[in-house]
């Protein structure tokens, strides 16, 4: 096993960003502690500090005078209550904040309006672990957009969709059908990254829904790309897999336009299972045929 100590600064430095990227919170110890031992030691100490505590304050009530405790009866003003400091926030249930989130939504009027909105919003606990907000980037003129599910941690790191390797993957995929990434507009259904790459869950989709899908009706793109299982399922709805939705025209009809969709693999799936470049390839020339027809 290498030790800490056997890493020169950058190779520590490395590591520790890579453990964070991966969710990591928490790093164990070179040698083995027994916490429950430790939680014992200190309850007996606090309760040891406790008695002792409760002891000097009985023999110094017993030595005061009788006039001092006569004085410490007498009724004193009411005082209010002082405020607790550090209250806990109190959640925003589910239905209010997809509410609030299709209200400030539906008040953008443009994409860069819209991105403001977004910026502002509290409502999804996504956003409080990420460090960027991953919003749409590219040509929305270009009438060809490309969905894809969350940031990954390169995305989270340099605040742009489809960034590191998987954005040098979609780049190569897409440049097969004579696309660059300058050339189309590229954006997720959540906006932030999920601690550790986890899919997103049911609530933080629903609460994103009305961020996609305004951004979708501000580009209002002639052709739509979606990449992965979960962007899939959650525009068509249902629990296929990919391999089951992929490769097949379906209409979405999204704030007042209907747009021709295609769902195929991610790129993440491609550097998973190599054998994957057959099918998405396939899909990314009917895809073309589309575009170009």
């Amino acid at each position: 096993m290498i030790s800490a100590h056997d890493l020169s600064p950058a190779q520590l430095a490395a590591l520790l960003a890579f453990h964070g990227d991966a969710g990591v919170e928490w790093l164990l110890e070179e040698e083995p502690v027994d916490r429950f031992a430790e939680f014992e030691a200190m309850k007996a100490a606090r309760g040891s500090g406790r008695a002792t505590a409760t002891s000097n304050r009985a023999d110094a009530s017993a030595s005061q005078p009788a006039a001092r405790q006569t004085a410490a009866a007498a009724p004193t003003p009411s005082r209010a209550p002082a405020p607790v400091a550090n209250a806990p926030a109190v959640a925003i249930p589910d239905a209010q904040a997809i509410e609030e989130a299709r209200f400030a939504a539906e008040s953008a009027r443009s994409l860069a309006e819209l991105r403001v909105a977004m910026e502002g919003f509290a409502g999804c606990n996504l956003r409080n672990s990420a460090r960027n907000l991953v919003f749409a980037e590219g040509d929305a003129a270009s009438g060809i957009m490309i969905v894809g599910p969350m940031p990954y941690a390169d995305d989270d790191r340099d605040g742009q969709p489809f960034a590191g390797r998987l954005g040098e993957m979609l780049t190569r995929m897409i440049a097969g059908i004579g696309l660059t990434r300058e050339g189309v507009l590229l954006s997720n259904v959540v906006p932030w990254r999920p601690p550790g790459n986890r899919v997103p869950t049911a609530r933080e989709a629903d609460i994103c829904r009305p961020f996609i899908e305004r951004q979708i009706a501000l580009a209002e793109p002639k052709h739509l790309l979606l990449l992965g299982n979960f962007t899939a399922r959650f525009f068509f709805g249902g629990n296929d897999t990919i391999h089951q939705l992929r490769g097949e025209w379906r209409e979405l009809a999204i704030g007042g336009i209907n747009v021709p969709t295609l769902a195929t693999l991610h790129p993440q799936d491609l550097v998973t299972a190599p054998i994957n470049k057959r099918f998405v390839w396939q899909d990314l020339l009917a895809f073309k045929a589309r575009i170009h027809g």
